[in-house]
């Protein structure tokens, strides 16, 4: 029972008590403490699962969100590694082996770099300057001439800080071979998620650390980046070889 106590005035006033009741003169309304923690129950969750993110969102889609964002990647729009951040993140959870994970994300990039490739392949340079600007297309092109299958193979495995798209584009826009192209970026993606995939499902989060936080990590990347550069650069000795090997055989 609450305490009774005076007002100022001598008026008896029924004293609020610990337990939820609301005193005062009247009626007492008790509080049921049961109410209050049933709504933070359901009201915390939820807000706890609410993806902050559209990467968090597609990593709650699983192997559809990794398809969906490796499509995207393909094309000159920004993702900011997240077929990369999003192969790790759903490899570390073992929830599937780390290989399909690789073959999904490798599947939605190939789409997406071939559409990007066709497009440029019916629209030719105009696709270029539409997308990449006027004035950088007819670099692109040059540098795509030079370079060609090394440019390709080595942006579609080593992850550049500069949009693959540009190359895909360049690609299509030039007459090089289709078959040749989806072979290369094919293997290169192939190779470069299958290693992701392979690290994170293996080292979980101490690679997850390294993926969103590169900068305090750059001595492995950059031994990752040497590791890779020299895988390309001895396909691309060998392929050379072997058409220097065809050419004089011809002759």
């Amino acid at each position: 029972m609450a305490a009774v106590w005076h007002g100022e005035h001598g008026n008896p006033r029924r004293r609020p008590s610990s337990n939820g009741d609301i005193g005062g003169c009247g009626s007492v309304r008790r509080v049921d403490p049961g109410i209050k923690t049933g709504v933070i129950a359901i009201l915390l969750p939820a807000a706890k699962k609410r993806p902050r993110t559209f990467l968090a969102m597609l990593g709650h889609l699983g192997l559809f969100g990794l398809f969906v964002i490796a499509v995207v990647d393909g094309f000159p729009v920004p993702t900011f590694g997240g077929p990369d951040i999003l192969t790790a993140i759903l490899s570390a959870r073992h929830g599937e082996p780390w290989y399909i994970y690789a073959a999904v994300a490798t599947a939605g990039s190939l789409l997406g770099a071939f559409l990007t490739f066709r497009l440029a392949r019916q629209a030719g340079v105009t696709y270029l300057q539409n997308k990449f600007g006027t004035g950088r297309a007819p670099t692109i092109l040059k540098m795509f001439e030079r370079w060609g299958t090394g440019s390709l193979a080595a942006t579609t495995a080593i992850p550049f800080p500069l949009p693959t798209s540009v190359f895909f584009a360049a690609a299509g826009a030039s007459n090089y071979s289709t078959q040749k192209f989806l072979i290369v970026v094919g293997l290169c993606r192939a190779l470069r998620y299958s290693l992701i995939a392979i690290l994170a499902s293996r080292y979980g989060g101490h690679f997850m650390r390294v993926i969103r936080h590169p900068t305090q990590y750059w001595g492995w990347l950059l031994l990752f980046a040497f590791i890779m550069a020299a895988m390309v650069a001895t396909g691309i000795v060998v392929n050379r070889s072997m058409r220097a090997t065809a050419s004089s055989s011809a002759a």
